[in-house]
C-alpha cells in the first residue's frame, strides 16, 4: 500500500532506472511508479541520528543506518528512516531479506495512518518489530507483527529482540 499523501511521478519507470536514480529526498517505488517521501525537518533528522546512535550503543551486535532502500518484494522498494540489522547479516547494496527493526519518523506532512501502512508492509516482508516516532509531539509507538501498535509511555522504552532504548534518551536530542 502506498500512502496517498505522497506525490506520484507522472511516468512509469523500470526497476533499473529507479535504482540508478540519485534523488533527494529518496523516492520509493511500486511497480513502475515513483513515490516521493515527504521532506524531512530538522527534528526528523535529529531523531534519526539519535535513534541510530542509541541502537548502535544498545546492541553492539547490530548496526544501524538511515535512509536505506529495502526491497520488500520484486517491484516494491521502500526507504526506511532508520533500520538495524545484525552485523553478520548486512546485505549490500540494499536489504532484500527482512532486517531486525525498521523505524519510521513522522514529518509534519506525514499521516500516522501512512506510517502504519508502511510498517505493515515491513511486517509482511518479515520484520517482526517496527517503531514509529513523532518528534513534533514527542510520542512513539511499538508495532509488532500480528499485533496492534502500542504507544510507549513517556518514560518507557523502545524495544525489539535484544534491544531496549529509553524514550527519554531519544527525545533528549530535541532539547
Amino acid at each position: 500500500m502506498i500512502p496517498s499523501g505522497m506525490a506520484a511521478a507522472s511516468t512509469m519507470i523500470s526497476v533499473e532506472d529507479y535504482l540508478a536514480q540519485e534523488t533527494k529526498p529518496a523516492s520509493e517505488y511500486a511497480d513502475g511508479v515513483l513515490r516521493q517521501k515527504p521532506k524531512p525537518t530538522w527534528k526528523h533528522g535529529l531523531i534519526q541520528k539519535r535513534i541510530g546512535q542509541l541502537l548502535d550503543h544498545a546492541a553492539p551486535t547490530l548496526v544501524s543506518a538511515s535512509e536505506v532502500t529495502v526491497q520488500i518484494r520484486p517491484g516494491r522498494f521502500l526507504v526506511t528512516d532508520v533500520i538495524a540489522q545484525r552485523r553478520d547479516a548486512i546485505q549490500d547494496p540494499y536489504p532484500v531479506e527482512p532486517v531486525h527493526v525498521c523505524v519510521e519518523v513522522l514529518s509534519p506532512a506525514d499521516r500516522f495512518s501512512h506510517a502504519l501502512a508502511k510498517c505493515e508492509e515491513y511486517h509482511a516482508w518479515g520484520v517482526v518489530m517496527t517503531w514509529i516516532l513523532d518528534p513534533h509531539e514527542r510520542r512513539a509507538w511499538l508495532f509488532q507483527r500480528q499485533h496492534r501498535p502500542q504507544e510507549v509511555a513517556a518514560h518507557g522504552d523502545l524495544v525489539a529482540e535484544g534491544v531496549s532504548i529509553p524514550l527519554t534518551e531519544v527525545f533528549a536530542a530535541l532539547d
